[in-house]
């Protein structure tokens, strides 16, 4: 049994490797579970082409910067033993800065936290030697870090929090700075695989200056210093750094001729022909004592043996292009990417056409997208229809609600799933165009946080259409905050702005009303929006009158403010009138009204309008009812991925 098997049977169970669609997350739960039963892995998403052959069970697919995801998954695995792998910011073409804190540290001190409140037995993050910085040439765990990057910052900042939980509080943990890890799984994007590949066609890739060296570690020993970590760590070392590298400093220069001697290539390596990345340092290597004094841990495998063992991997793989394919550097654009969210009911004919239209548009787009249908519990065969389009493509995935709850609900549903960083909300109709998305993008990427669709015209009876117009300027000139016009829920949104929406917790929900409430930079952009394409209309003039009821409601007291303005007006009327009627009778007898029409015709001006204040008063107590009882805004009874409907858990 090799140590690395006899290591993972002594972990504390059940274990929870988070980040598992990784490079190193991805070998450790490999490792893990082919002696475990008892182990669970995170992906943001599926397919987890890394995680091929694992079982179904054992993945679970949730995004740990969405609000509340953590706590559930934590609760659901129950872990004793937690992996963090998770990481934003190692590639050069991982830019967003927002990202990167949000990852690197807003989570991890959430993480660390919930572990510490659960009791958790260990916790092992995975650290990177990029907390050195400027002191990266074979430091101790000593020495002050000189971060030159915000990854480095952010890096340093959950050594920090690693340090804090395991020193001061007790928590079983440890930061492991790893070096350059490499082997079977890396992203395609990175030296060695580049390398192997380009070995493979019998050629060398460009390098960069010759000297430069870096202290690359084969991945199955960086899997072992994790298990190291988990089962060795003393309590005088909770919290602690570990350097894991193999010591040994290589230069790019050698390097290349190791590789041109164990691939029998006859070219030569080209040096000095590839640009470093901003952040790099001549000079980059381990010096792994710590980690070999208190965890018994050293690099096993040679560079030369694991050349070779990738070499073999590369090799075996059935299919080249899937691995090429998944390179993160040749992915979509993730920094200004979309999650389209389709509200759905009674639009089983449409569902297809819908999703034609998005995957043509975002061919053209180039950037990360998913689609979310939200079937808000149609009787048609609209779950059928999700189903077969997440089979043929994994960026769709759907949501079944356990009843109709409105489409205000399926946007919400939606927008909690979302992992994007901007929603689109659409109608599931086809009235919303997808065509008009490019515009919306162009939009949000000048700098607006919301850019909603803006209807100059519609196909409609001409009476709706005024009622339409109508609705949207006696709403604007209610509202306590400004409306925009001729505006549905068609409709980009930035991230940040999605988080204060899903903030709101008003359970009678009108978005439209809410994304003007949140404020931020919001524009229009005007269309003109179609007929329905399929089927027939599930609006009605009674319909739609709750809808301009309810957005009056929701964002106004006006109502409210005129009938106290009234009450006061026809109570000094009353008055005036009453001084006049006792002054006609003293001075003028012969000229007071005689009769009981002016009595009958007031008491009914007066029933009537008191009638309307009661029921004016009841539509704002009937909706204050509706919020006191904290009923669920909507109940998910299937969640659909990957051609599979799967029963959906407590949440919602």
């Amino acid at each position: 049994m090799s140590s690395t098997e006899s290591l993972a049977r002594e972990l504390k169970g059940p274990v929870l490797v988070l980040g598992a669609s990784g490079f190193i997350g991805a070998n450790l739960i490999h490792a893990l579970s082919r002696v475990r039963p008892d182990v669970f892995g995170t992906a943001a998403r599926e397919p987890a082409w890394r995680l091929a052959g694992l079982r179904a069970e054992r993945l679970i697919t949730v995004d740990l910067l969405a609000r509340g995801n953590l706590a559930a998954l934590l609760e659901r695995v129950q872990p004793a033993t937690v992996f963090d792998c998770v990481a934003y910011g190692a590639y050069s073409f991982e830019q967003d800065v927002d990202r990167m804190y949000q990852t690197n540290v807003v989570f991890k001190q959430e993480l660390i936290e919930r572990l510490l409140e659960r009791g958790t037995h260990c916790y092992v993050h995975a650290g990177s030697s990029s907390e050195y910085g400027a002191q990266s040439a074979a430091p101790d765990e000593a020495v002050a870090p000189a971060p030159n990057s915000h990854y480095a910052v952010t890096k340093n900042a959950a050594a920090g929090l690693v340090y804090y939980a395991g020193h001061h509080r007790g928590l079983r943990c440890a930061n492991l700075r790893l070096y350059s890890v490499y082997g079977p799984l890396e992203d395609r994007s990175r030296l060695i695989p580049t390398l192997v590949a380009q070995a493979a066609a019998r050629c060398l890739p460009p390098f960069v200056e010759p000297e430069t060296s870096r202290d690359f570690l084969y991945v199955d020993d960086a899997v072992r210093a994790f298990l190291c970590a988990a089962v060795l760590l003393r309590p005088d070392h909770y919290g602690a750094s570990f350097n894991v590298g193999s010591g040994r400093k290589t230069t790019i220069r050698e390097l290349a001729y190791l590789a041109k001697r164990e691939f029998s290539l006859e070219a030569e390596p080209e040096f000095s022909t590839m640009p470093a990345r901003v952040w790099d340092l001549a000079d980059w290597y381990a010096n792994p004592a710590r980690a070999a004094g208190q965890l018994g841990w050293r690099a096993e495998v040679s560079l030369e043996e694991g050349l070779r063992r990738t070499a073999r991997w590369y090799a075996g793989l059935s299919d080249v292009a899937i691995y090429e394919r998944a390179s993160k550097k040749r992915a979509l654009d993730s920094i200004y990417s979309v999650s389209v969210i389709i509200a759905c009911y009674r639009d089983g004919q449409a569902i297809p056409v819908m999703a034609e239209r998005l995957e043509r548009v975002f061919a053209k787009l180039d950037i990360d997208y998913e689609i979310i249908f939200v079937n808000d519990g149609s009787p048609d065969d609209s779950e059928e229809r999700i189903r077969a389009l997440s089979l043929a493509n994994a960026r769709i995935f759907g949501v079944t609600h356990s009843r109709n709850f409105g489409s205000q609900a399926a946007f919400r549903s939606g927008m909690e799933l979302a992992a994007k960083n901007a929603v689109v909300l659409m109608d599931g109709d086809l009235q919303d165009p997808p065509e008009l998305i490019p515009e919306l993008l162009a939009k949000w990427r000048a700098g607006f946080d919301v850019v909603y669709g803006e209807r100059t015209e519609r196909e409609a009876i001409w009476y709706m259409r005024i009622a339409y117009k109508a609705f949207y300027r006696v709403f604007d000139y209610f509202s306590s905050v400004p409306i925009p016009h001729d505006a549905g829920d068609f409709s980009l949104i930035d991230r940040r702005v999605v988080k204060w929406l899903l903030a709101c917790g008003e359970r009678d929900l009108f978005l439209r009303g809410l994304r003007a409430y949140v404020g931020f930079r919001q524009t229009g952009v005007p269309y003109k929006r179609p007929e329905r394409m399929f089927g027939r209309s599930t609006n009605s003039v009674l319909k739609n009158f709750g809808w301009a009821k309810k957005g009056i409601l929701s964002f106004s007291r006006t109502p409210l403010d005129l009938l106290t303005f009234s009450g006061v007006t026809l109570v000094m009327v009353s008055a005036l009138l009453a001084a006049l009627q006792f002054l006609a009778r003293i001075f003028y007898p012969e000229l007071a009204p005689r009769g009981i029409t002016t009595v009958v015709l007031l008491i009914m001006f007066f029933g009537s309008f008191t009638i309307f204040a009661i029921s004016l008063i009841g539509e704002y107590i009937a909706k204050i009812f509706e919020e006191v009882k904290g009923r669920p805004t909507f109940i998910r009874r299937h969640l659909i991925r990957a051609g599979e409907i799967r029963k959906a858990g407590g949440d919602g």
